[in-house]
């Protein structure tokens, strides 16, 4: 059984674009979980069927937390599933739902697998993840082109298309929720990396995505939670004085791109100051 867990927030038609791309694969073994983070959208309860179960979040509680509630209810069912999370605004390419359950019965090392996801115009927009702890660098990379193995070794995946393999999990994998949006993918990957889980991305199967179609809708909060994402990873995973680095030059950012842009600015400085606030409250 294949397991698709999304996240809707305000995303039913992009979800029923999803739908769409599943159901030409009738014959194939799947379900799909709705985790519902905007409970006044009433029209997502449409979408429920004999495959397709949608669980209220109550109230918007991220991306991370989310998938954790799926997680939770997917490993309660079949603590031998894939699980792939993808995005409410991508979808299945062709020849692509029939292929994870045999790809991983050849692989069955891979505990977390991210595929090569293309936009609409048939563009890479995601092909592989790098990180450079010396000096904090998260990277995206090109692992894929000019490869031709089953599968590529690599730091971390986008949560955009991201396969758990539950077999090789004692317990549920779960995001860490201090992450609200952004990062929690890199963190998810690292974190599991960590305890000895193999981590990989492939080509033999992909997913098509529409970027930020629904996080460029609110600029400054979309800046805001990457950036306080981004100074939790580093604090997590770099030392103190690549933090102190990185957070100065977000700092500078910030009032240099106050005059033309000042949404995004502002959505740094909140960004500092959630971080540095929490923070406080944390050593408190």
């Amino acid at each position: 059984m294949i397991y698709f867990l999304t996240v809707n927030y305000y995303s039913t038609n992009l979800i029923i674009k999803l739908i769409n791309s599943l159901l030409s694969f009738s014959d194939s073994n799947y379900q799909l979980i709705i985790i519902n983070n905007s409970p006044d959208d009433h029209s997502i309860n449409e979408l429920k069927n004999q495959s397709t179960v949608i669980i209220e979040a109550e109230k918007n509680i991220g991306f991370g937390g989310a998938c954790n509630l799926g997680l939770k209810w997917i490993f309660n069912q079949n603590k031998q599933g894939i699980v792939w999370i993808i995005n409410p605004d991508a979808y299945l390419s062709e020849n692509t739902l029939e292929q994870p359950q045999l790809f991983f019965d050849s692989h069955p090392e891979l505990s977390i697998l991210g595929t090569i996801i293309y936009t609409p115009e048939n563009k890479i927009w995601f092909a592989g993840g790098g990180f450079i702890p010396a000096n904090g660098s998260i990277l995206e990379l090109d692992l894929l082109t000019n490869n031709d193995t089953d599968y590529t070794n690599c730091d971390w995946v986008s949560g955009c298309s991201l396969i758990i393999n539950l077999k090789n999990f004692f317990e549920c994998p779960l995001f860490d929720q201090a992450y609200f949006l952004y990062y929690e993918d890199f963190d998810f990957c690292r974190r599991y990396a960590n305890q000895g889980h193999l981590i990989g991305i492939t080509k033999k199967f992909s997913v098509i995505h529409q970027p930020s179609s629904i996080t460029n809708k609110n600029m400054f909060n979309k800046i805001r939670y990457s950036t306080y994402s981004y100074l939790l990873t580093l604090e997590k995973y770099t030392n103190i004085q690549i933090l102190i680095l990185r957070l100065t030059r977000l700092m500078v950012f910030a009032i240099i791109l106050f005059p033309t842009q000042p949404k995004i600015a502002l959505g740094k400085i909140y960004g500092i100051y959630d971080y540095v606030i929490n923070k406080r409250k944390n050593n408190t």
